[in-house]
């Protein structure tokens, strides 16, 4: 699943509000900073109105210069007399040691940690300086010359003014705290939407599994509305609303962050909407709202976009589809915005069987399963291992366009069609109709990002084996019911624990900075970057135990790639919240030409995109043209979604989408003979070679031992693969034994996530690791072998002194 961006929100703006953007940044963070920053703000804090202290490791002061030779004159000299730097250094070592101006500093935000960074600095500045301010320079001259008399005309605590002056020079949050906490502070986020707040909605939940209905009912009351608006995850999903309710003579109009398609000629907008989550409209009014997956209000990433939805729509009614695990949080928020929900239930329409056995070679393989990977490349192997067996199967992961995942759905679900086994990603949990017989998974284990945007491998959880393997025998299709099992025996029964648990309920909604608080910080910060901004806003945002601050991870990664681009906050911020998958290099590279085009208010003509994709592109011969493809797919979704809200800058979208659908094209027909592609990519390696999975367990455990072969090149994109020199006979035992050792291994461990499991099944020794655990290895089979050497050499001495003796 793509990420979807951030829309513009608009909430009442501060009067008077100055955007400012300058260059270097008056505030800098170190990333293990934000990184702990953003673990605490997404944890609870009361709802009580106290404010926590910020995280100063996130600040770093901003140097300044001493004063030079240059400086005009020194007043201060000519009033009284130039400074010894001896006794002034000593002076001042004795202000830093007093308890009274720590305490005073602390009463004016200077925790421990800044005032010693303020102290260096102040103290930096007035030794190395050639004359300091006239005031300053009084003030010292009378604490060194009165030094250790009883009456003082000066003492070191007259520093402090000046002191603090210093420090909230080089920390400039220090003067606007209080505001930076008030903009920051995300607790009441229904008072955000006050069109929301001024009617009495109702609140429906349509709670049930997959394929129970749920959304059928929900759907059918937002048809039969005078006006409504569908939510959904997914652009297939609102494609499909929007279809059925243009098919059902309900004018319904299309809305997704690249596309709009209007039911009226004349491009006036229709009563009904079907959009993804993200483009709803908080404004507008509607008779009936739809908001699909509600559980996903939970995601880190796009959570915000849903809790947005929920308290923001301005709708009579608000029908709430989703998991059973989320109706106490949504009962919980509606409590707080005054509204009641109502829960309607459902029970599966067909049954749902897990079977006693797992399929363990694609030899049983049947009319109507699929076999479901977490991998792209693991999705190549199974395909080309499949059709080694004269069988045919369609293809769907995450990264392929819409059209092209419609396409091969379609093939798939034709009873005329050959083409009778599917193997897919978990991008068939929602937004296709597929029917599926069986659903094989052939492995366990997913990698995932958790709240603090941290990467981990681990067993799915319930709810997403549950919205996988509920895709099997849907409600309508040719299949009574639907099957589920493992592609390996020991899986079997760790999906069956999985299965049997109950969904964890849903504890958080997310919640994301706008634009117009980001704003107001930059008011407050002119020289901030926009990723200091954010991780600024995130160390002080305080939410409440229902909500949680999103991940911005991606949001960051895109604001410190253009930081050295020339724009303006708000086309900043628009640039980095685009929705583009920021592991794909020539995607990321493209999003810095527009920027860089942008910013020299050139228009990004169609010409200019043709020149820089080199379109027209011809047809993949291999898998490294196949993945090329489908990133340049998502460079003209890019395009069109920068021009919907650059439309002057981003002039030719309808011929953006022509030749979009043309390559959606190609990369169908490369998708068709997906096996061919893979055989083009080994061919392309030495004859008597292995051709394994980069992403696999076999491939990552090999690589870590160093017996990649030098063929691999460290350029080649992650769908490719690399190969390993290793005879029929041992490469075949080897894989035996891998995979014995590793069964052996999780039905010891039984442990869901345990270490064992997920080091051996997904490979996730790193080079580093591996090294260590060898050396501990031999270290120890070495100590093994010297005591033995020695209990030896004992027992020998011990013989030969009894044949002396004798």
């Amino acid at each position: 699943m793509r990420r979807c961006a951030w829309p513009l929100l608009r909430l009442p703006a501060c009067a008077g509000l100055v955007l400012r953007h300058g260059g270097a940044a008056a505030v800098r963070l170190r990333p293990a900073a934000a990184a702990a920053s953003f673990s605490s703000s997404s944890s609870s804090v009361g709802g009580n109105g106290s404010s926590r202290a910020p995280d100063t490791s996130l600040f770093v002061p901003v140097p300044l210069k001493p004063v030079g030779d240059a400086a005009e004159e020194d007043v201060g000299a000519e009033l009284t007399r130039p400074l010894d730097k001896g006794e002034v250094l000593k002076n001042l070592n004795k202000f830093y040691k007093r308890k009274e101006i720590q305490r005073l500093g602390a009463e004016n935000g200077l925790d421990a940690r800044l005032f010693h960074q303020a102290f260096i600095s102040f103290r930096k500045y007035i030794m190395e300086s050639s004359s300091v301010s006239a005031d300053l320079h009084i003030i010292l001259n009378d604490i060194c010359c009165d030094a250790g008399k009883v009456s003082l005309l000066g003492h070191v605590d007259d520093l402090f003014p000046f002191f603090l002056r210093h420090a909230k020079q080089i920390f400039p949050m220090l003067d606007c705290m209080d505001d930076l906490r008030k903009i920051s502070d995300l607790r009441l986020p229904p008072n955000w939407y006050p069109d929301a707040r001024a009617i009495q909605r109702k609140i429906i939940f349509h709670a049930g599994p997959t394929n129970s209905g749920k959304t059928y009912h929900a759907i059918q009351r937002f048809l039969s509305a005078k006006s409504g608006i569908y939510c959904g995850p997914l652009k297939l999903l609102a494609h499909e609303i929007f279809q059925k309710s243009n098919d059902a003579n309900v004018p319904c109009d299309l809305v997704t962050g690249e596309e709009r398609v209007y039911a009226n000629e004349d491009a006036r907008q229709a009563s009904h909407i079907a959009c993804t989550i993200e483009m709803c409209s908080t404004n507008t009014p509607y008779e009936v709202a739809v908001i699909d997956e509600i559980q996903m209000i939970r995601d880190p990433a796009r959570g915000w976009a849903w809790t947005r939805a929920l308290l923001g729509l301005c709708a009579e009614e608000i029908h709430v589809c989703g998991e059973p695990a989320a109706i106490d949080l949504v009962t919980e928020l509606m409590y707080t915005t005054g509204e009641e929900v109502q829960v309607r239930n459902y029970e599966r329409l067909t049954p749902l069987t897990v079977l006693d056995y797992a399929l363990e070679s694609l030899d049983n393989l049947r009319p109507g399963d699929c076999i479901v990977c977490f991998s792209k490349n693991d999705i190549y192997s199974v395909s080309r291992q499949i059709e080694a067996r004269g069988l045919e199967c369609a293809v769907i992961y995450g990264s392929l366009p819409p059209g092209t995942k419609l396409e091969q759905a379609k093939k798939f679900n034709d009873p005329n069609d050959p083409c009778k086994i599917l193997v897919a990603t978990d991008a068939i949990g929602m937004g296709l109709n597929l029917c599926i017989r069986r659903i094989i998974f052939n492995s366990i284990v997913k990698p995932t990002i958790n709240e603090k945007g941290e990467k981990e491998i681990d067993s799915i959880t319930t709810s997403q084996a549950l919205q996988i393997a509920g895709r099997a025998g849907r409600y309508g299709s040719s299949f009574k019911g639907g099957e589920v099992t493992t592609m390996h025996r020991d899986d079997l029964m760790q999906l069956k624990e999985i299965l049997s648990d109950s969904v964890r309920p849903v504890k958080a909604a997310g919640l994301h900075p706008t634009p117009e608080q980001i704003e107001m910080f930059a008011y407050h910060l002119p020289d901030a970057t926009l990723s200091n901004l954010i991780d600024i806003f995130v160390s002080l945002s305080q939410v409440d135990g229902l909500y949680f601050v999103c991940n911005i991870d991606d949001f960051k990664f895109l604001a410190d790639m253009i930081q050295h681009i020339p724009l303006n906050l708000r086309s900043r911020y628009v640039f980095c919240t685009a929705p583009l998958n920021r592991k794909v290099p020539f995607v990321c590279t493209m999003l810095l030409k527009f920027a860089r085009q942008f910013s020299r208010n050139e228009p990004l003509t169609f010409d200019w995109l043709c020149r820089h994709t080199k379109w027209p592109l011809a047809a993949p011969k291999n898998i490294k043209d196949l993945v090329h493809l489908e990133a340049v797919h998502d460079v003209f979704d890019l395009y069109l979604w920068l021009s919907y809200r650059f439309m002057d800058m981003f002039p030719d979208a309808v011929l953006v989408r022509d030749i979009q659908k043309k390559l959606d094209n190609i990369i169908q027909v490369g998708v068709c003979n997906i096996t061919k592609l893979i055989r083009a990519s080994q061919s392309a390696v030495a004859p008597g070679t292995e051709v394994v999975s980069e992403d696999s367990p076999i491939s990552r455990t090999r690589r870590d031992s160093r017996v990649v072969s030098d063929s691999y090149s460290a350029k080649a994109p992650e769908a490719l693969s690399i190969a390993v020199e290793v005879p029929e006979e041992r490469r075949t035992r080897n894989l035996k034994a891998y995979r014995s050792a590793t069964r052996q291994e999780d039905l010891k461990s039984h442990g869901r996530g345990s270490l064992a499991n997920r080091l051996l099944r997904e490979g996730l020794l790193t080079q580093e690791m591996l090294r260590q655990l060898e050396s501990e290895w031999q270290d120890q089979h070495r100590n093994g072998r010297s005591g033995h050497s020695s209990k030896r050499d004992d027992q020998n001495s011990s013989r030969e002194r009894g044949r002396k003796k004798k």
